[in-house]
Order: C-alpha cells, then sequence, then structure tokens
C-alpha cells in the first residue's frame, strides 16, 4: 500500500499536471470505487463543470479541493492516477476518467478494486470519515519530539503496532516504521512507555529524515507503485533493513533478521536495535 512518500509524490505530480483543469465530464466504470454519494450516476453529475485548484494530502489520502467541492481519493493497495490524451487507448482495469475540456484526461486505474473516492463540500472532508479520525502529520512544523512522546509514551503497547496506527501519527506503514526504528537504534517490539528521554527525540529525528529522504527520492517502488508520470519512485535502494532479511547489516555487518509483529512482517538488526533482557526473554516465551 503507498505510505506517505508515496502519496506526496503522486500529490505533486498531480498537481502539476490537472491543476487548473476544468472538468467537462465523468466517466465510472466500477461504481463501488465512489463511496460518497453512493450514486455514481450523482458524483460524476457533482463534478461537471468543476475546475481543480490544487491537490493536497492528508496522510496516505488525496484531497482534490475544486470549486466548491473536495475529492478525497484513497489509492489502497494498487490505485494509481494518470493523464491521457483523449485519443489514447484505455487501459485495463481503468475505473474512473474525469474528461477535462481541454481534450486530456485524468484517468484512475486499481487492479485491486480497492480504492475509494469521496465527495465533500469544502471543509466537511476534515469532520466526516475517512479523514476525521486521521493523527498529526509527522512532516509537519507541529510535530515534534515532545508531541510524539506525549501521545505515546504512557502506552503500553508495543512501538511498531502505535506507529501504524493512524490515529496517532499518519502515514507511516511498514517500510517506513522499519527504517525509522532501525535509524533510531529502537527495536520493534520494545513498548512505548519503555522509551526514555533521549530516545523519542531519536526516534522524533528518525521519523523526519526517513519520511524526507523517502519523499526526495519519490517514494518505494513495491510491487506496482508509480507517481502521476508513471516514474518509479527510488528509495527501495537506500533501505537499510526493509526487505534485507539475511543480508549484513549497513552499519555493523550482523545479519538483518525478519520476524512478525504485530501481524506484520519486520525487518531489525539485532545489534543495532538491541531488545531489553525482560523484553527478549517475554519474546521467547510467546
Amino acid at each position: 500500500m503507498p505510505e506517505l512518500p508515496e502519496v506526496e509524490t503522486v500529490r505533486r505530480t498531480l498537481n502539476e499536471l490537472v491543476a487548473g483543469k476544468r472538468i467537462q465530464s465523468v466517466t465510472v466504470h466500477l461504481p463501488r470505487i465512489i463511496q460518497r454519494p453512493e450514486e455514481p450516476e450523482l458524483f460524476a453529475a457533482a463534478l461537471e463543470g468543476r475546475t481543480i485548484q490544487t491537490v493536497e494530502r492528508r496522510g496516505k489520502f488525496l484531497r482534490v479541493l475544486m470549486d466548491g467541492l473536495v475529492m478525497v481519493s484513497h489509492l489502497r493497495m494498487e490505485g494509481r492516477y494518470g493523464v491521457y490524451k483523449q485519443e489514447e487507448p484505455v487501459e485495463k482495469h481503468t475505473h474512473v476518467i474525469f474528461h477535462f475540456d481541454d481534450g486530456t484526461e485524468l484517468r484512475y486505474k486499481d487492479v485491486r478494486q480497492f480504492g475509494t473516492m469521496h465527495l465533500f463540500e469544502p471543509g466537511d472532508e476534515l469532520l466526516k470519515p475517512p479523514l476525521n479520525k486521521l493523527g498529526i502529520e509527522p512532516l509537519s512544523d507541529e510535530f515534534t519530539a515532545a508531541v510524539l512522546r506525549k501521545l505515546l509514551a504512557k502506552k503500553t503497547t508495543r512501538l511498531k503496532p502505535l506507529l501504524l496506527n493512524q490515529e496517532y501519527v499518519v502515514g507511516l506503514g511498514n517500510i517506513y516504521v522499519d527504517e525509522a526504528l532501525f535509524l533510531a537504534g529502537i527495536h520493534p517490539e520494545r513498548t512505548a512507555d519503555s522509551l526514555k528521554t533521549k530516545e523519542w527525540e531519536l526516534l522524533y529525528e528518525a521519523i523526519r529524515i526517513t519520511l524526507g529522504k523517502a519523499v526526495e527520492a519519490g517514494g518505494s517502488s513495491i510491487k506496482s507503485y508509480v507517481n502521476g508520470q508513471g516514474e518509479m519512485g527510488m528509495f527501495q535502494h537506500q533501505f537499510s533493513v526493509y526487505g534485507r532479511q539475511n543480508q549484513p547489516c549497513n552499519r555493523c555487518g550482523g545479519s538483518i533478521e525478519k520476524s512478525v509483529v504485530g501481524g506484520r512482517g519486520t525487518h531489525v538488526c539485532m545489534a543495532c536495535q538491541p531488545l531489553p533482557r525482560v523484553r527478549r526473554n517475554k519474546a521467547i516465551a510467546r
């Protein structure tokens, strides 16, 4: 599933490609993509004549701001947008087409068919599902080490599932949690209440650095991710632990291990991310 860096990259490229374009009509080939309103005919009718002003992001969601409406879109597993000329052949699994009055089209393709689109009046999208319960943006000025500590420090839950919970910090997925925890030198099975003040500062910095580098690299092209111009992200070439099980750690030379934490495949270097003895004994007992 695209995480914050991938969605941010899509946002940036789409903003370049569609901002200022006027929607002439909308074709919906797969009605279940449209979540609000429930009737795809109403969705299409509401967008006719609207001009796209800008494309923004909230967590892993895209917010397409238009004159009088906001479309909230989630790419889920393999959703992707692309801009085409009207005469170009429509590819298989293209489920929604936004026809612009300049002869171009924004096409939404989704092999897995899990993506969603919602329409709201401006401002309402932040007060209703799916955006209303999202946590803080990790690349915003409001996100600090103190805020991160206040959100999580009293919780007895293991750190990785907490960081994946979008109600606390948005946009973090499996890849970037593994990478950030490695950079911070913290084992993913540590409980949040076991971290010291300095470790919260290290984790905060690691999250910012990891996401910043990933955005700069255009995200990570795992499986089929590409941006709005069909270009692959390149951050996967910088992975320290994710997907590198049984390979040597770039920092210490030890072997990267893979386990399951909170139901997710998890990659660690046990030398660089030591698990305290009490926690390690409990993990072995499980």
